[in-house]
């Protein structure tokens, strides 16, 4: 039976919503809980998983849905514990001896020598939080999203006249003096430089550089816009001039989706007018124009730490190559030995990506190895390929699931997996599925335990299939290092105790996933 309360007109932050849920699982007879705000993608989500009334059918998108699934015979009643656990969430918290600011210039009075400050309020009061950031000196890490266009050409071109970063908005990572924003992992101190216009592309070279024992001196997030037309790459530009000047910054590492035109000759221009080595990853751009302005260009990101990796060790860029080509290798000789695991129906890609850069990387590597048919997804490298429903998987289908659409009133998915969870057994049970897909993103501020989290909705997806008489593989990257609270060695042997296939990047990992369907 399926219990079913909507709150017209009620907002509550995503953290609060998913306390609720938790709650409600945790009660005797509930099977399952889900407290969503009514968006088309979210209703999508209920029915796949059996739960979506008509009176949730007929909420708007500012409405508040309240589902859960009880036994048959179980005497449960969630209105009355509903209540309880939102006026929890509404009672505030016993006060520390100081009073919280409530402002910057407070917070910055507070803490004296402090040089930045980290935004994470509302889209509409960022802006307005940030300029008074700037104002008073600070460099600015903009975690906030919904933040718009006009506000952010505002904002960076405030701080580039000041002398002062602007990072984001939608900021996932930065890493400036050694310390974690946002996002990020623990990474050792090194000669690269990196700016990124990407969070979980900033994550992944930093972190694969640190397992090749390389360390950094920044890593700075300029936000995902920052490289569009209308933005013109003014952070990118920015940051990289920082590093250009900087002594301690003897290899350059730059990492973005393929900017503009315009900005992408503005940026080459500036790479240009540096001597210091450089590796340039414009996923899925012209390597040419790179080559041109004296860069290295790397097709992966993967790629991309091992160029750098190498130039950092004053070894050939050459070398590093050949040694991946020999990994690949390597790789299609693993395929062949995994095929024979899958029956003749089962062709298809189902990717369940955390990282918007990873579900993007591999929409690119998986298309090349295929060579055939087309990779559909809700974050298309293509317009031309864009899922008609990010709920409903056709083909090889690559999901972000931290895309606007599933972070309405939700967590994002590096922090709360529950809706990952609910589509790997979705996915399991489609008889043309071949291959279920994970990336397992660990670090700072990120769920504790994402690979234990993934293990749970594995094992019950395995159990569907092998009383169906069939398997399906599981393959899996974890883009993480050693001294993250969470170790990716652990995270790893959680994942392969489970029978998951792990390899050490995302783009190995596609490749093997491309070597089998092909």
């Amino acid at each position: 039976m399926i219990q079913t309360i909507v709150k017209t007109g009620e907002y509550y932050d995503s953290v609060t919503l998913l306390q609720v849920a938790q709650g409600l699982s945790q009660l005797v007879g509930v099977e399952d809980a889900a407290v969503v705000m009514g968006t088309p993608a979210n209703k999508g989500i209920l029915k796949d998983a059996g739960m979506l009334t008509p009176e949730a059918e007929a909420a708007f998108a500012d409405d508040l849905i309240i589902a859960a699934k009880v036994a048959a015979k179980a005497k449960v009643d969630i209105a009355a514990r509903v209540d309880e656990l939102l006026k929890a969430s509404r009672t505030p918290k016993a006060e520390s001896n100081a009073a919280a600011p409530k402002t910057v210039s407070a917070a910055a009075q507070q803490l004296a020598g402090a040089n930045i400050a980290l935004v994470s309020v509302a889209g509409r009061y960022a802006a307005g939080v940030a300029r008074e950031a700037l104002d008073r000196g600070l460099h600015v890490f903009l975690f906030s999203d919904n933040v718009s266009v006009e506000d952010e050409i505002a904002l960076k071109t405030l701080g580039r006249e000041k002398g002062l970063l602007v990072m984001g908005p939608d900021a996932g990572t930065a890493i400036l003096n050694g310390v974690a924003l946002g996002f990020a992992n623990a990474v050792i101190a090194g000669p690269v430089g990196v700016v990124a216009a990407s969070g979980t592309g900033l994550q992944a070279v930093t972190s694969y550089l640190t397992r090749m024992g390389v360390g950094i001196t920044q890593a700075i997030g300029a936000g995902g816009r920052d490289l569009s037309e209308a933005v013109g790459g003014i952070m990118m530009l920015e940051g990289l001039k920082a590093l250009q000047a900087d002594p301690a910054t003897t290899v350059l590492l730059l990492v973005s989706k393929p900017p503009a035109p315009a900005v992408a000759e503005k940026v080459l221009k500036q790479l240009k007018a540096s001597d210091k080595p450089a590796v340039v990853c414009f996923l899925g751009g012209k390597a040419k124009a790179i080559r041109d302005a004296g860069g290295i260009p790397a097709a992966t990101l993967e790629e991309a730490a091992h160029l750098a990796a190498a130039l950092a060790r004053g070894e050939s860029p050459d070398e590093a190559l050949k040694s991946l080509r020999a990994e690949h290798r390597e790789l299609k000789k693993l395929a062949k030995k995994l095929v024979g695991h899958l029956q003749m129906q089962q062709n298809y890609f189902r990717g369940l990506f955390s990282g918007g850069t990873f579900c993007y990387e591999t929409q690119l590597i998986l298309s090349d190895v295929l060579g055939k048919g087309e990779v559909i997804s809700n974050a298309p490298v293509k317009k031309k390929h864009k899922m008609a429903d990010a709920n409903k998987s056709s083909g090889h289908t690559v999901v972000d699931l931290g895309e606007d659409e599933f972070t309405v009133g939700r967590l994002h998915p590096m922090l709360d997996p529950t809706l990952r969870n609910r589509r790997i057994l979705h996915e399991a049970k489609d008889p043309e599925t071949a291959i279920i897909f994970l990336d397992i993103v660990l670090g700072y501020g990120v769920h504790p335990d994402p690979a234990g989290a993934a293990v749970d909705a594995i094992r019950e997806a395995q159990a569907w299939l092998k009383s169906e008489g069939r398997e399906v593989l599981f393959i899996a990257s974890v883009c993480g290092t050693e001294g993250d609270p969470q170790n990716v060695l652990a995270q790893e042997a959680t994942l392969r105790d489970a029978g998951v296939i792990v390899l050490e990047s995302n783009a190995a990992a596609t490749r093997l996933a491309g070597y089998i369907l092909s």
